[in-house]
């Protein structure tokens, strides 16, 4: 089929080709929209913030957070006399640090309380071997 020749019995594959095409395009779209958000917020987060900064966004005292940058555990640099810190860098030390990486569900968190507590085996179930 020449795309100069189109007849009227080629109409519903010609209309369903450019549905498709439309429709990749739309996708490849929504795919490159996304990708920009995604860097602009990553660019956004990757902001350089003192040490009173810090502390309001990670709401831990200032003093622990001088402890702690004191001892390196902490990532952070001194260019100078100052702290920086970087928002990023702080929201992957906080998600490191956590106890539970994932929280559990309710139903989850039920399990694992009855898996912890085993019942002592009755004697009158043991067998002999």
């Amino acid at each position: 089929m020449n795309n100069n020749e189109i007849t009227f019995n080629d109409l519903p594959q010609v209309v369903a080709q450019l549905r498709d095409e439309v429709m990749g395009m739309k996708t490849l779209l929504a795919r490159q929209q996304d990708e920009s958000k995604r860097h602009l917020d990553n660019e956004k987060r990757h902001k350089p913030m003192t040490v009173d900064e810090a502390a309001a966004y990670t709401r831990i005292p200032l003093g622990t957070l001088y402890m702690k940058l004191a001892d390196g555990s902490l990532p952070a640099t001194k260019p100078g006399k100052r702290w920086v810190l970087y928002q990023d860098e702080l929201d992957k030390w906080l998600e490191a640090n956590r106890r539970n990486a994932v929280p559990l569900t309710a139903d989850e968190e039920n399990e694992a309380i009855l898996s912890s507590h085993r019942r002592k085996p009755n004697k009158r179930d043991w067998k002999h071997v």
